[in-house]
């Protein structure tokens, strides 16, 4: 197999279902939080989809006093936040970044107490050509300016989880069937009424959900056509004892034309070293081929930054094109430009619209990124809050 880059660069990057628990290890009964399976629950909101701005949202309806539930299908909350520990170290395998002029994300971080530092871009950039030649000061991949949070992204989903009850919050939970009428019915056959619901999740992913009655054609289309943001990338990280490089004189950034990662940057924690890239391999060639990938990725690593780099502590890997929660089958070729993205006019809701769609696709404003995530979270909670409660 030869895993080489594609052209393009990426910007950003969960895992298999588990069994049903809650999230939080506390237990904090709350009467806003009611809970049983096939009953109504009156006034509740349903929220699919427990990444930013499922979490956003459930925080933005519990703090207003309406009872909220929050369904998410993986065994872990973030959505496409995922942040792996070592120790005292986090390594983000999702997005990594927010920026200084993203003010939802800079008030939140502010809010939960979060601290956040500057993402590592001094020294030189390394660009390797498609026949392997290695140039100093040639790369383009810097992210000078972006910042990072510590203990990773996966901060801002533990800080918004703990503000909320126990019994609002379910993992594990894959939602199968939503129904006008505000049914939702999960996996284990189990079904819940609710007053309002809110697929928190992306459009293309909303849309392979079983919603009845069918959804008008507009509404359909609208959904399969929004791409979701990064679905179709991988994001590899190498953890290292010490960020070597940088005493090298390297800023960890490179971008490579050989592959398979076509875009590299330093992510060290507080302690210790590693790097992470985005893969330039497409997903189909990628598909089933883990270990190779991960191998050719060393490799490369040792190619730009020397020998130490081929020897990490410890390797992670996520190819987001395979997790079923996240990417469909139009989600694998990889973008070549940042969709336009926005509400379209078909899915706008009405004041009596029980299903409501919220994700960083359907933002008002910085579409795909956490940012977008937040503006989602606040536009949805605003209709939400509005409309009669049943």
């Amino acid at each position: 197999m030869v895993l080489a880059a594609s052209a393009g660069r990426c910007a950003f990057a969960c895992d298999g279902r588990a069994k049903r628990r809650t999230a939080l290890d506390e237990d904090r009964p709350s009467a806003l939080c009611p809970s049983a399976d096939g009953l109504t629950l009156a006034g509740t909101v349903a929220i699919v989809g427990g990444g930013l701005t499922g979490l956003a949202l459930a925080q933005r309806v519990h703090a207003a006093g309406r009872a909220v539930r929050l369904f998410e299908g993986r065994d872990r909350l973030g959505g496409r936040i995922s942040t792996v520990r070592i120790g005292t170290q986090w390594f983000d395998l999702g997005p990594s970044w927010f920026w200084p002029g993203q003010p939802r994300m800079k008030s939140m971080v502010q809010d939960l107490g979060l601290e956040v530092f500057p993402q590592f871009a001094d020294g030189a950039q390394l660009f390797e050509t498609a026949q392997g030649a290695v140039i100093r000061d040639r790369g383009f991949a810097s992210m000078q300016g972006s910042l990072r949070v510590r203990g990773g992204m996966g901060a801002i989903v533990r800080a918004l989880a703990a503000q909320l009850p126990k019994s609002c919050v379910e993992t594990g939970r894959v939602v199968r069937s939503v129904s006008a009428d505000g049914v939702l019915g999960f996996d284990d056959g189990n079904q819940q009424v609710f007053d309002q619901i809110v697929l928190a999740v992306p459009p293309r992913v909303a849309a392979g959900l079983h919603i009845t009655p069918d959804l008008p054609t507009p509404v359909q289309s609208a959904l399969n056509n929004i791409p979701t943001w990064m679905a179709g990338h991988a994001k590899f990280v190498a953890v290292y004892d010490t960020p070597f490089w940088r005493h090298d004189g390297l800023s960890g950034d490179a971008s490579s034309q050989l592959g398979p990662l076509a875009e590299i940057h330093d992510a060290s924690a507080d302690t210790g070293g590693a790097l992470f890239g985005f893969l330039g391999v497409p997903a189909v060639a990628r598909a089933g081929q883990r270990d190779a990938v991960i191998a050719a990725a060393v490799a490369q690593l040792g190619r730009l930054f020397g020998q130490d780099a081929a020897s990490p502590v410890e390797v992670f890997y996520t190819d987001w094109a395979e997790e079923a929660l996240t990417a469909v089958a139009a989600d694998q070729a990889p973008l070549s430009h940042h969709p336009a993205y926005g509400r379209p006019a078909a899915l706008v809701p009405t004041r009596d619209s029980r299903i409501l769609f919220a994700s960083s696709e359907l933002a008002p404003e910085m579409g795909g990124y956490l940012e977008g995530a937040l503006a989602a979270a606040e536009e949805a909670a605003g209709w939400v809050l509005a409309a009669p409660v049943r």
